[in-house]
């Protein structure tokens, strides 16, 4: 059985890899990498990052608080989406949660759009990753500003320091494996 720790510290490290490769795509001066796919996906603001640590703290939640509000019996539940990568997913995942794909492609974000689209813009959505260290992650801020301009008032993002292995699965919350 793989080591979940050890497969999120190499998918932090592509993750990483991947997101520097991006960065250096974006300062480049050549216009036909810049209007490459890859870099096509939904691009911060002027002046603001990628990632997630640039979402502002109220829109974040812990991890301590989410595992509380899961646990909580009769609470409301929220909608929790998975915006990282399938092998992270099917390793270990928040249970009940749904699988959209990394919201730093524009096909994830699509999928993302179509699945919220008929849902109450008051409905309490939490999305999560955890492929890599917060100050990385290109999927969560993409996702985000999605639904929040779908006019979403309820979305929360569910701040990972290190890595969903480190963060979640190994202080014991409840993970389920598959999909």
């Amino acid at each position: 059985m793989v080591n979940v720790r050890k497969l999120f510290k190499v998918a932090s490290v592509f993750v990483t890899v991947a997101f520097l490769a991006f960065l250096l795509i974006l300062t480049s001066n050549n216009q036909q990498m810049l209007a490459a796919p890859a870099v096509a996906a939904l691009p911060p603001p002027p002046g603001q990052s990628a990632a997630a640590s640039s979402l502002p703290a109220e829109v974040q939640i812990t991890t301590d608080d989410l595992a509380k509000l899961l646990q909580a019996p009769g609470g409301v539940k929220p909608l929790l989406i998975h915006v990282g990568f399938h092998p992270l997913y099917a390793q270990a995942h928040i249970p009940g949660s749904g699988y959209i794909g990394p919201a730093s492609q524009p096909e994830a974000v699509e999928k993302l759009r179509n699945r919220v689209e008929r849902l109450p813009r008051q409905k309490f959505i939490v999305l999560y990753c955890g492929c890599c260290p917060w100050s990385h992650c290109p999927t969560l801020r993409p996702a985000y500003e999605a639904l929040h301009g779908m006019g979403f008032i309820k979305v929360k993002v569910l701040y990972i320091p290190n890595n969903f292995g480190q963060d979640w699965a190994d202080r014991g919350f409840p993970v389920e494996r598959g999909e």
